[in-house]
C-alpha cells in the first residue's frame, strides 16, 4: 500500500509539524485541567459521568475537552507515523521517531486512566507531564529531520561549541522537572468539589518554600548557562548558527523567573500557574531547537578553537 502512495517531503514536514503542535498543545490544556481543579471533573474512564457527552459543568468540560484533544493529537500522531513509510524518498530514521509517537500517545491514556482512577497522585501526575516532554522530544526530532535529505543537514566543525548547546539539555530537564514537584507541592493539586487529593509534604508545611527557592536558583543556573553558550559561540572560530535560538531560550527564562517571581508574591493564581507552565514547555521546544540548529559534529574536519 505504501509503495502505491507516495508523500513529498515538504508535504510529510507539515504533516510533523501538525504532530508537534498537537502534542504541545495537549500539554496546554492537560495542565489547565489541573490547575482548574478539574482533575476529577469526570470521575470515569473513558466516558463522563456514565456518558460520551459531558454535563453542563466547567470542570466536566476541561477535563473532557482535554480527552477530546488527545483524540486530534492521536489522530496527528498516527498520520505521521503512517506516512514516513509514504514519504519519497524513503527514511529508515523517519519511521521511527514516528513509530514513537503513537506509542507514546497509548502510554499517555494509560497512565492518563490511573490518574484518575487513583485520585490524581502526585508521582502519577508528574509521570505524565515528563511523558509529554518525552513526546514532545520525539515529534520535534521527526519534524526537524524530516525537512532534511541525506546530506542536506549541515555540519559544525565547532566540536566545543555544539557540546555546549547539547549540555544545556540535562540542566533544562533539570530545572522542567524540579518545576513538577514545585506545582505537586502548590495549592493547585487538581482536586473537585472540595475532594481531597494528596500533596507533597517532605517537608511538611514549608515544603512549597522549600522547593520553590531550589527551583527558581536551578532556573537562574540555567538562563547563566544559556548565556555562557552563547559567549562560547560567539569567541572567536565558534559556530554561530545556534546563538538565534539560544538568544530565544535566554528571554523566555528570564520572562518564566519574572513569572514565577510574580506569580509567588500574588500566592500563586491558578491563571498565572498555568501561563508557567505553558512557558516552560514552550521553553523545552525552544532548547530542542538550539541543540537542533547547533547541527552534527563534522569529524572530518578541524575543530573551531
Amino acid at each position: 500500500m505504501f509503495k502505491r502512495i507516495r508523500i513529498s517531503p515538504e508535504r510529510y514536514a507539515q504533516v510533523t509539524m501538525v504532530a508537534l503542535i498537537a502534542l504541545v498543545l495537549i500539554v496546554f490544556t492537560g495542565s489547565a485541567v489541573r490547575l482548574t481543579a478539574s482533575g476529577l471533573g469526570c470521575p470515569d474512564w473513558p466516558k463522563c459521568y456514565g456518558g460520551y457527552v459531558a454535563p453542563a459543568q466547567i470542570n466536566a468540560w476541561i477535563e473532557y475537552g482535554n480527552r477530546l484533544l488527545t483524540g486530534f493529537v492521536g489522530i496527528a500522531v498516527i498520520a505521521a507515523s503512517l506516512l514516513a513509510f509514504a514519504r519519497r524518498p524513503y527514511r529508515w530514521h523517519l519511521a521511527v521517531f514516528g513509530a514513537l509517537l503513537p506509542l507514546g500517545v497509548i502510554g499517555q491514556a494509560v497512565l492518563g486512566a490511573f490518574v484518575v482512577e487513583y485520585d490524581l497522585p502526585p508521582e502519577l501526575v508528574i509521570g505524565h507531564f515528563l511523558l509529554s516532554m518525552v513526546l514532545i522530544d520525539a515529534a520535534f526530532a521527526l519534524f526537524w529531520c524530516s525537512r532534511y535529505d541525506v546530506g542536506q543537514r549541515r555540519f559544525s566543525s565547532d566540536t566545543f561549541g555544539v557540546w555546549a548547546v547539547r549540555a544545556l539539555i540535562p540542566v533544562g530537564q533539570f530545572t522542567i522537572f524540579l518545576g513538577t514537584i514545585t506545582t505537586a507541592s502548590g495549592p493547585h493539586p487538581g482536586d473537585h468539589d472540595k475532594e481531597l487529593v494528596h500533596r507533597f509534604d517532605f517537608k511538611g508545611a514549608d515544603t512549597l518554600e522549600w522547593i520553590a527557592q531550589r527551583h527558581a536558583t536551578m532556573a537562574v543556573i540555567f538562563a547563566v548557562s544559556v548565556l555562557a553558550v552563547i559567549f562560547i559561540l560567539r569567541r572567536q572560530g565558534g559556530d554561530q548558527r545556534a546563538i538565534r535560538p539560544l538568544s530565544v531560550t535566554f528571554g523566555l527564562i528570564c520572562l518564566q523567573i519574572a513569572v514565577g517571581i510574580t506569580q509567588w508574591l500574588l500566592e500563586l493564581p491558578a491563571a498565572m500557574v498555568w501561563v508557567h507552565v505553558a512557558i516552560a514547555t514552550l521553553l523545552w521546544v525552544s532548547v530542542l531547537w538550539s541543540v537542533a540548529t547547533a547541527g552534527q559534529i563534522d569529524k572530518g574536519r578541524p575543530t573551531a578553537s
